[in-house]
């Protein structure tokens, strides 16, 4: 009887250290979506960040209209949605006539962007009918993504009006923001931003001479969904993946307002039939966020005080700075990336996510 206690202990044992052992490690590739599935190794996530083509000076950001006509299938599905175009915004324009006199006059600009595009490609040892993807659209799910982004529901009435900068062109031309999707959830979300970032951004409110002031916390609103076989565009995200098996359901995430940095963000994983095993599930994910223009703009400002030299915003976004720190946003896109994406997976293939 003990001898059959203990080898029941140990299979017991044997299925959770199985259930939580190995977690997902990450290994770089050119782009993720092409790699075949074939060539994915176990408990491995293939991963991507460079854009394919024209990027901004010095980081790993594709302009706006450069990505959207290169590659026109991550538009349409990683975009706010779909018919999205860079915004029309009012600014304060500065014109010197010839007697040298100043005046300042308000303008209509196109707000320019730069986009950050991560890929993702890994498989789960779970049959697509074991996933039961709305049961993890829960404000569960991305507590644990990352505990530092402190989350609360909201509802379609607490949406921001788009009529400041900030939502200005991210109203949705399909449908309103929070509504229209069974299985979804609306976010009011604060991050606070971690280590030196917060003493450096007191230091550049103090130094500057402009009114508007950096805040040390990104605040945002968006809604997390899930959508399956017969709400989906099943040809077009095949395109998307570069995978030609059947989209059995999708998990997304809009960022539509956000108080500073960027215009929008979206998260978007994709679920697809593993084309040899039924046993498996192939998932591919990607990380978009939009990048204002004017961010890079204060390049040249933070680089005439020595102090603030490394709390270039480009830099600090890009995870290039000694200001940069932890494992969220603080700690720069590309590690902040890695990081969701891991956790993610690691949370799908234990198939506890919303627990």
């Amino acid at each position: 009887m003990l001898i059959r206690r203990a080898a029941a202990l140990c299979v017991l044992l044997g299925i959770s250290s199985a259930a939580g052992a190995q977690p997902f490690g990450i290994e770089d590739v050119a782009a993720a979506r092409n790699v075949a599935v074939t060539e994915l190794k176990p408990a491995t996530i293939a991963f991507s960040d460079k854009p394919q083509g024209a990027s901004a000076a010095g980081v790993d950001l594709a302009p706006f209209d450069d990505w959207a006509q290169a590659h026109p299938a991550e538009k349409k599905f990683l975009a706010l949605f779909p018919s999205y175009a860079e915004p029309t915004v009012t600014k304060l324009i500065s014109t010197t006539s010839d007697s040298g006199k100043t005046d300042s006059a308000p303008k209509p600009v196109v707000q320019k962007l730069y986009m950050y595009v991560a890929q993702a490609r890994f498989i789960l040892n779970r049959a697509p009918g074991s996933l039961d993807l709305p049961h993890d659209v829960t404000l569960g799910f991305l507590e644990r993504i990352d505990p530092a982004i402190k989350h609360k529901q909201i509802t379609a009435a607490d949406v921001a009006p788009f009529t400041d900068e900030a939502g200005a062109g991210n109203e949705n031309t399909d449908r309103k923001w929070c509504t229209g999707r069974p299985s979804s959830i609306c976010i009011q979300s604060t991050y606070k931003l971690e280590g030196k970032i917060p003493l450096g951004i007191t230091l550049v409110n103090k130094l500057r001479e402009s009114a508007k002031k950096i805040s040390d916390h990104i605040d945002f609103q968006s809604e997390f969904s899930a959508l399956g076989p017969g709400d989906i565009d099943d040809a077009g995200l095949r395109q998307l993946t570069t995978l030609d098996t059947p989209v059995v359901g999708t998990l997304e995430q809009d960022i539509f307002h956000v108080n500073q940095i960027m215009k929008f963000g979206k998260f978007l994983a994709v679920f697809q039939n593993h084309p040899t095993d039924a046993g498996k599930t192939v998932v591919t994910a990607f990380m978009t966020l939009a990048i204002e223009a004017s961010v890079f703009d204060k390049k040249k400002d933070f680089e005439k005080v020595p102090v603030l030299r490394n709390l270039v915003p480009a830099e600090v976004l890009m995870g290039r700075s000694s200001f940069n720190s932890g494992s969220s946003i603080s700690a720069g896109l590309p590690q902040y990336a890695r990081n969701e994406i891991k956790t993610v997976a690691g949370m799908l293939a234990d198939g506890v996510a919303a627990k």
